[in-house]
């Protein structure tokens, strides 16, 4: 089925899966997650209430019974599902796809993300094969409201960071929920009406044009920083007092500040194999040993546990911590960002300042080329600089990663998509602007 990717299963519904696949979905994550109960959630999309409709009748017709959490951040999920040891749950959301979009994330016990690799397949597998036989000793629906204990808890990480001027936009998504019982009204608000049509803006931070209201707003307000969430607020991404936008893993190197000089932690840091090469520069000296590997959740979380890591970050603004059972939350990211800001700015450190000093590469950003032929356009980047230069480290696992002494470029199949994405960054923008050139001089052979 084309809803079942990498991460969780999503697409458009009622094209790419409906609602009789949301109940078998349902039947058979109690067989995977060998359960008498599962933890849900959702978001607030239209289609929302159906799947919650159809997905627990599936698992009560499993014999398990459902613990109802209402309109739930997916972060506000993890927490639920590690701290009251559930051994599963899903969140209802397509996070930050447009609103015909929805899907679900699983997780299994101490909120573990469960990947296709790791029980989505064979969801899809019994879901083709196996036909549904409801238990006669039905489960039941039980009600579990958690939001305030779940407030108290991203309270108890609250600084007092009554010196900003904060601008924040919450997309119309799940942040709307709870923002204002941790930030308070001090903040200037935008899009915080709970409405899962996105009448303002799609819930995408990393698409430029759905900051620019978030960009004009920190402009005009004079504010010191502007916060901006996706549909779920598991990502947050952020924009400084100029109202430019911050690249995400840039934001590993500030939230150091925190973990490593004031909290004087030292241990292991998780980036993905996007991430700058100034923010390993930048943590080394504080203490971190940096740690590279794969995008997405359901690689990142499982590592950061591996290595009990301190925290960890991803270019797409997903952060992830072990005092939050080591998964991501973009609230409590932005609460402790905001504490780092807070206290520069009692020094006179502005945050496009902070940024400046770890971020010390030309960025491409990343560049996305739709073609078919991705494995042998991947290896003909690779091969053409590896033959070129002698690479000081190198990675080949989420496409590769190649560094030498004076840039270093990611390439990477997308999961979901016909395109092969592509990052690079140098100490000079001539020199990033000539490898770029390059890359896609090459990759121009493999397109349509």
């Amino acid at each position: 089925m084309g809803a079942f990717h990498a991460y969780d299963i999503r697409g458009i519904y009622n094209k790419e899966f409906n609602k009789d696949d949301v109940y078998k979905i349902g039947f058979f994550l109690v067989e995977l997650l060998k359960t008498d109960k599962v933890l849900v959630g959702r978001d607030v999309r239209e289609s929302s209430d159906e799947i919650y409709e159809y997905l627990t009748k599936g698992i009560t017709d499993a014999g398990a019974n459902v613990y109802n959490l209402g309109l739930a951040t997916t972060p506000m999920v993890y927490y639920a599902t590690a701290k009251g040891n559930f051994k599963a749950s899903v969140q209802i959301t397509a996070s930050h796809n447009p609103r015909q979009y929805n899907g679900l994330k699983v997780s299994r016990e101490n909120a573990e993300p469960v990947g296709y690799d790791t029980g989505l397949k064979f969801i899809e597998e019994k879901m083709q094969n196996t036909p549904v036989v409801p238990v006669s000793n039905k489960g039941k629906i039980i009600e579990h409201d958690i939001k305030v204990e779940y407030t108290a808890f991203l309270n108890g990480f609250k600084q007092n960071f009554s010196n900003l001027k904060i601008g924040i936009d919450c997309s119309n998504g799940m942040a709307a929920l709870i923002i204002k019982d941790i930030l308070g009204n001090s903040p200037i608000y935008m899009y915080d009406e709970l409405d899962g049509t996105f009448p303002n803006h799609e819930a995408n931070p990393l698409i430029p044009e759905n900051v620019v209201d978030l960009q004009n707003l920190v402009k005009k307000n004079q504010c010191d920083l502007g916060v901006i969430f996706d549909g779920d607020a598991d990502r947050v991404m952020f924009v400084d007092e100029k109202g430019k936008f911050i690249s995400p893993d840039l934001m590993i190197g500030l939230l150091g500040h925190y973990f490593l000089e004031e909290k004087g932690l030292r241990g292991n840091v998780l980036q993905d194999i996007r991430t700058s090469k100034a923010v390993g520069e930048y943590l080394t000296p504080m203490g971190a040993t940096m740690h590279t590997w794969k995008v997405g959740r359901a690689y990142a979380a499982k590592k950061l546990r591996e290595i009990n890591g301190i925290y960890g970050g991803e270019l797409a603004g997903h952060y992830y911590f072990r005092d939050f059972y080591f998964s991501d939350s973009g609230i409590l990211a932005c609460i402790l960002i905001l504490n780092v800001i807070s206290k520069m700015k009692a020094k006179g450190i502005s945050l496009s300042q902070i940024i400046a000093k770890i971020g010390t590469y030309a960025n491409s950003g990343e560049i996305n080329f739709k073609l078919e032929q991705k494995r042998e356009a991947m290896d003909a980047v690779r091969d053409y600089f590896i033959k070129l230069e002698k690479p000081t480290a190198s990675y080949d696992f989420d496409g590769y990663r190649v560094e030498f002494p004076d840039w270093w470029f990611n390439i990477r199949p997308s999961n979901t998509e016909p395109y092969l994405r592509f990052i690079a960054e140098a100490k000079t923008t001539d020199m990033l602007n000539e490898k770029v050139a390059k890359v896609k001089e090459i990759i121009s052979n493999f397109s349509k």
